[in-house]
């Protein structure tokens, strides 16, 4: 059985992940009315100050409920020993297939001095993305039908680079989700106690300083692995609404495609 279609899924190594990295646009994405569901490759566990897999998972639920999120999955990959194995991309692509979103986000890059999950789940979500739309391969997929996903785009996890992004990017305006995402993010007392309550002070700081090398209170940055194209300049730079009200009165020129 198919669930609700999704029009979005963001994966993460952990929960808190997905938060930390793009639950600024996350949460704008729900907010401009898109169904948006986050899935977890495992459940973070264990991890220091947390008192088992029962908290960090009743934290993501909370955590996900501040970005209005429709669902999350969590899956029983193991944290700490994730590889890009057969079992992991069928286990992902099998989300991809049963929610049907249009746009995956995933991890990109590698993450310096953190976990390196993180890098095994980038490799995890983009083989996931090409085996959710191969044929041939009933017997692992559970009878879930083929899904091509249409968009995949990457995230990052890079505090201490200044260059963060590895390939040509775009600044995701946050800036009246900020402080919805530190909420997300606090919702992770386990990760994030009275003693570490400085570290959200540093994200906001960095989704600031994001932001405003595009002109915005804050940012996130997401990138494409492929080249970017438009077939509608002024569509891509304006809004395709605002590019056909420029139109001249009664010119019947094809309507404006982002091609992207």
């Amino acid at each position: 059985m198919h669930e609700p279609q999704l029009d979005v899924i963001a994966v993460g190594a952990h929960p808190d992940d997905v938060e930390i990295c793009c639950g600024g646009a996350v949460a704008k994405l729900v907010e401009q009315g898109y169904r948006v569901g986050i899935v977890d490759l495992t459940d973070g566990e264990p991890t220091p100050g947390s008192p088992g897999p029962e908290v960090r998972l009743a934290e993501a639920q909370r955590a996900a409920e501040v970005l209005g999120v429709e669902t999350r999955v969590t899956l029983e990959l193991p944290n700490r020993r994730l590889f890009d194995t057969f079992e992991a991309r069928v286990a992902l692509a099998k989300e991809f297939r049963r929610y049907r979103p249009r746009l995956v986000l995933g991890f990109g890059g590698t993450t310096p001095v953190a976990s390196p999950d993180h890098y095994q789940a980038s490799l995890i979500t983009a083989a996931a993305v090409f085996y959710s739309r191969l044929t041939g391969w009933e017997e692992h997929f559970g009878g879930l039908a083929i899904h091509a996903v249409e968009r995949h785009l990457e995230f990052f996890m890079m505090f201490r680079s200044l260059t963060p992004v590895e390939h040509g990017g775009i600044v995701i305006d946050i800036g009246d989700t900020l402080e919805k995402k530190i909420a997300a993010l606090a919702a992770y007392e386990s990760q994030y106690p009275p003693e570490r309550r400085h570290v959200l002070e540093r994200f906001r700081a960095f989704a600031r300083q994001q932001g405003m090398a595009a002109g915005f209170a804050a940012g996130e940055v997401l990138a494409s692995p492929t080249t970017w194209g438009t077939r509608d300049l002024m569509g891509l730079l304006f809004g395709t609404e605002e590019a056909k009200n420029r139109l001249p009165s009664g010119d019947n020129r094809a309507e404006p495609h982002p091609g992207y």
